[in-house]
């Protein structure tokens, strides 16, 4: 018996929609980082993007559960002495909310070429409205 391995013009991506209003991120963030690879079908391979499309609406209504939106703090370093940033969860989210949970989703993907195009799947949204309804999204409840 051969192993099968799926071949990208064999892969049918269906499109989904999730509120994100009252959901924890990160188990949310882990929800759509496994639709998005994949894991979800009976025919997942780690190498071949055979994941699905996802539309997050109302992408800045998620919850922070303890003290995180005090605690946590995202970092950047420039490379030069002294360039180390700590920028707090609560500042961000208030400029960008979406980004909060794009890069949570995006530290649950690979981290190479295969997991920055899983990341242009996702498409999310701060508002209850998307314009991707030609694609007919079904609605998936977490």
């Amino acid at each position: 018996m051969k192993t099968l391995s799926p071949k990208p013009q064999d892969i049918e991506q269906k499109w989904y929609v999730i509120d994100a209003k009252g959901l924890v991120l990160g188990r949310l963030a882990s929800k759509i980082a496994g639709v998005l690879r994949g894991k979800n079908k009976p025919f997942f391979s780690p190498h071949v993007e055979c994941g699905d499309f996802i539309v997050v609406v109302n992408a800045d209504k998620y919850l922070l559960t303890g003290n995180k939106l005090q605690q946590k703090t995202y970092t950047s370093y420039s490379g030069y002495p002294g360039g180390l940033r700590k920028t707090p969860i609560a500042r961000v989210a208030e400029k960008k909310p979406e980004f909060v949970l794009r890069e949570a989703v995006r530290g649950m993907l690979p981290h190479n070429r295969l997991g920055r195009k899983l990341l242009k799947n996702l498409k999310l949204y701060t508002e209850s409205e998307h314009p991707h309804s030609a694609q007919k999204p079904e609605v998936m409840n977490l």
